[in-house]
């Protein structure tokens, strides 16, 4: 059976922020979804320069300002993905709900449990 959905969620209210946002400042011209594309692309190469040159292990207890460094670029990148969708007509939790189905059937447990292996590898 199909899940209930709420009317109204937490991202509806966050991209209809954005809109009132975008809207006020008229960036809407500005904003096709090539250029969202490749804003949503420089913040999160802006997300990996928060781990540039640090340790894999370093990188599980990110310092501090490290720390809200990075949760800036998440929310930049966030920001960034919500007009993306937007702009494109995409249900971005819909499309994730289903991207999770069709991952499971390409990495089994059996299968993916304890590898990195891309599915193909499998």
């Amino acid at each position: 059976p199909a899940r209930r959905r709420c009317p109204v969620t937490k991202l509806d209210e966050l991209r209809d922020a954005l809109r009132a946002f975008t809207a006020a400042r008229d960036w809407d011209p500005f904003h096709s979804p090539k250029n969202l594309a490749m804003a949503l692309s420089v913040e999160a190469a802006e997300l990996l320069e928060v781990f540039q040159w640090i340790t894999e292990a370093d990188s599980r207890t990110l310092e501090p300002a490290a720390k809200a460094a990075a949760s800036d670029e998440i929310a930049d990148v966030l920001l960034y993905l919500i007009l993306l969708s937007d702009a494109l007509g995409v249900d971005p939790l819909a499309a994730a709900e289903r991207k999770i189905v069709a991952n499971a059937q390409k990495y089994p447990v059996e299968k993916a449990r304890g590898t990195s292996k891309k599915y193909d590898e499998l």
